[in-house]
């Protein structure tokens, strides 16, 4: 029996109507975040393997794919093999996310960059993921960043062109969940963790939505947290208090964290009222983000009807410093492209004025040729396809791929009709 013929795992095809909701869907993402001021940069897809391992990735670097070097000597395969450590076989690898290319792109070109640059990144990357509903060893990212602004200026900026972006392609009602390293930090000291413990106590604070508050207590205490301060977490989750912190503001923030955490910390996150509508954030003390180079202000994007983020991102002081020697400001968000393209309604996709041109064996060369050109001059998308017997089904694939009408086309004649299959 032979075996189907299908893209690598965790890799995808897209035919021509999925292409199309894809690059509207990306047209509309440019167009916004241009209009906000920032500006497109490309980066090559593979990095120095020294640089995609470098610290900076946390647990992506473990999902990085590696590039062999050429040539590689017998004794330096067996060498890489008793230590097992492959990776001294690679000197390349394939970006696994598009901060880290970007903290390399500025170090690289700062003196041409303008004092605070603002970036936008729309391109795959690769991780070695466990292929999953949802989840792609190849995947489109659409970043958006600002370098160089230390104020809660460039959080700003990046929500509020967020929101923007996301409401032109359709998904209204979304809301920035946000919270702060540092208070996260904070509230880990009052509750009594070790600073050595904090780490691997975010990794578990991490999983509250998948496995809940009471999962969060009994991981922590069979990985042997501080007794103590897990006593006094489990006491926080108990408290009686609803979930809801809103309106986003210093009322809400300090409602939502135990008392002793600084208020100039609290102050400083719920300035951002000042500038974002309130009512578009809401404080989340437990949103961790995963990604250990975050420094403050962290966020995801939430919709009503979707339990999971739609996009996230944060601020990384320290990354771009670890290039140049010199800390530089960093702010960034992520947009889920892979997710939010899925939601969209794929019929919106395609040209709007879109001609199928059936034509049987009378029509000559010249005069389809000549038509097309005439039609295609006049601003109209046209794709010419001989007409097979089962017409329905070639006129339904027609209207998948974004036609609106369609015409026979005999010798010297043709008329145009709208393309509704279903009165075929």
């Amino acid at each position: 029996m032979a075996h189907a013929i299908t893209p690598p795992r965790g890799m995808r095809d897209f035919l021509p109507a999925e292409k199309a909701a894809r690059e509207r869907a990306l047209g509309i993402i440019r167009r916004s975040y241009t209009t906000h001021g920032f500006d497109e940069i490309e980066t090559p897809v593979m990095e120095d393997i020294e640089r995609l391992h470098s610290g900076l990735g946390g647990d992506n670097e473990k999902l990085s794919f590696s590039v062999l070097k050429r040539a590689i000597p017998t004794a330096a395969i067996e060498a890489a093999a008793a230590a097992d450590d492959a990776q001294q076989l690679a000197d390349l690898g394939l970006r696994f996310d598009l901060t880290v290319p970007l903290a390399r792109f500025y170090a690289s070109h700062r003196a041409e960059l303008p004092a605070v640059f603002r970036a936008i990144q729309i391109a795959p990357v690769w991780r070695a993921e466990r292929p999953q509903k949802g989840r792609y060893r190849q995947f489109v990212q659409c970043d958006i960043d600002i370098i160089g602004e230390p104020t809660l200026l460039a959080e700003a900026e990046i929500i509020t062109a967020t929101l923007a972006t996301l409401d032109a392609l359709g998904l209204e009602n979304c809301t920035i969940r946000i919270n702060d390293r540092r208070l996260l930090t904070a509230m880990l000291e009052v509750f009594g963790f070790a600073a050595a413990e904090h780490p691997q106590v975010l990794i578990t604070v991490d999983k509250l939505d998948k496995i809940g508050q009471g999962g969060v207590v009994a991981e922590l205490r069979e990985r042997g947290a501080t007794p103590a301060a897990v006593d006094a977490l489990d006491a926080f989750f108990h408290r009686i208090q609803t979930r809801e912190f809103n309106p986003f503001g210093v009322r809400a923030i300090t409602k939502a964290l135990p008392s002793g955490v600084d208020e100039a910390l609290i102050a400083d996150l719920a300035s951002l009222a000042d500038s974002v509508d309130p009512s578009k954030l809401q404080f989340d003390p437990f949103l961790v983000r995963g990604m250990g180079y975050y420094t403050g202000t962290i966020f995801e994007i939430a919709h009503p009807d979707f339990a999971f983020s739609l996009g996230g991102g944060g601020r990384y002081d320290g990354m771009i410093g670890r290039f140049l020697g010199t800390d530089v400001a960093a702010c960034g968000f992520s947009i889920g492209f892979e997710r939010i393209v899925d939601l969209l309604q794929a019929e919106d996709a395609g040209v709007t004025d879109a001609l199928l041109l059936l034509h049987d064996s009378e029509a000559s060369a010249a005069q389809l040729v000549g038509l097309k050109s005439q039609l295609v001059a006049a601003g109209t998308r046209v794709r010419l396809e001989r007409r097979i017997k089962n017409t329905k089904a070639q006129l339904d694939r027609a209207a998948a791929g974004g036609y609106t009408s369609f015409a026979f086309v005999g010798a010297g004649t043709h008329s145009v009709e709208d393309l509704d299959v279903k009165a075929i």
